[in-house]
């Protein structure tokens, strides 16, 4: 597993256009997705992040290399703001069944 992190800073008159954006913008995701989160910080709420949890590295690479705008960029650039990208590779997972 691969999980990115697109994170930026967005206006507080702006955040709604995020939120809208992502809203529209799960209703179908890219191929390997297995998760997806928009989170705020909460002692800092300008301060916002789209966390993807992806299958694998490839699956990841295609749709970086499909020469399309990355969905949760287009998505920070609705609300104007201009995200940056870290990668991680997932060492270890835990889920937790109720």
């Amino acid at each position: 597993m691969v999980m990115t992190i697109l994170e930026a800073r967005v206006a507080t008159d702006k955040s709604i256009l995020l939120e809208e954006a992502y809203n529209q913008g799960i209703k179908r995701l890219d191929v390997g997705i297995m998760q997806t989160f928009l989170s705020r910080n909460s002692k800092d709420p300008g301060l916002w992040q789209i966390v993807t949890v992806w299958q694998n590295r490839d699956v990841l690479e295609a749709m970086r290399q499909s020469g399309n705008i990355p969905r949760g960029v287009q998505m920070f650039r609705a609300a104007d703001a201009e995200p940056v990208l870290s990668v991680f590779d997932v060492v270890n997972n835990a889920i937790v069944s109720t």
